[in-house]
């Protein structure tokens, strides 16, 4: 009987190394591959690109660098999703404990994932399921991601793999999609309609915006208009 239990420790004991070098080696991947992605000739993919090639959906994504798409598709994304990406470190702390409190209270949650959170869970994670388990790999991620990488370059990386439909992956596939122009071009009712359709752009149409749809982006197309010191990091 003693032997038994000693070789069933020993498994159990094999085993866990197994999975726990299993672990730092996967968790070894966006540590690698956030440092690979510095370079500006280097053009990421996501996982949900990654996802449409295995399931033979494909996909439409055109890289652009980020001088090459208008200043206010820049800044409309930026007051739209996370107006304070300039001043924190991947991590809007004070927007995470109001959504935890709201959750506590019962109150509907307004989302607190920044555009670097965004950003890595799009490089790294997937969307459902398992979004608590996601969300808390995400803190630690986007805090290293900010850490690695200027907030420019990861404004660029977020804008080239965006999804703004289906199939339809990064801005310059996003406005030659929905406005038949390039995104360098995009009018500033444009950029803010394009920006408001990111929560879901499986629902929202830019080009036929509902009414709801409509006040959102006239709401952004202001703020983008005086967004000043949010935006000085990507200028």
């Amino acid at each position: 009987m003693g032997a038994r239990k000693g070789v069933r420790r020993n498994w159990l004991r094999s085993w866990s190394r197994r999975l726990m070098a299993i672990a730092v080696a996967v968790a070894a991947v966006p540590v690698v591959l956030t440092i690979l992605y510095l370079p500006s000739f280097v053009h990421p993919v996501s996982t949900f690109m990654l996802a449409d090639l295995v399931t033979l959906k494909g996909y439409d994504r055109r890289w652009v660098p980020l001088d090459d798409i208008a200043p206010v598709m820049v800044h409309s994304v930026i007051m739209s999703e996370d107006g304070q990406f300039c001043s924190h470190k991947g991590v809007d702390w004070g927007e995470l404990r109001a959504e935890v409190n709201d959750l506590l209270a019962g109150r509907p949650i307004r989302g607190a994932s920044t555009i670097t959170m965004q950003t890595v869970k799009n490089l790294y994670l997937w969307h459902r399921p398992l979004g608590a388990v996601r969300k808390m790999i995400e803190l630690p991620g986007a805090v290293y991601f900010d850490l690695v990488m200027p907030k420019r370059r990861i404004i660029e990386i977020y804008l080239n793999i965006a999804e703004w439909g289906p199939g339809v992956y990064g801005i310059e596939a996003a406005a030659q999609h929905h406005f038949k122009k390039s995104a360098k071009d995009l009018t500033r009712r444009q950029a803010a309609l394009l920006a408001v359709t990111l929560p879901n752009p499986y629902a929202r149409d830019p080009t036929n915006p509902s009414r709801d749809l409509r006040r959102l982006a006239a709401r952004v197309e202001r703020l983008a208009a005086r967004s000043g010191a949010y935006v000085q990091c990507v200028q």
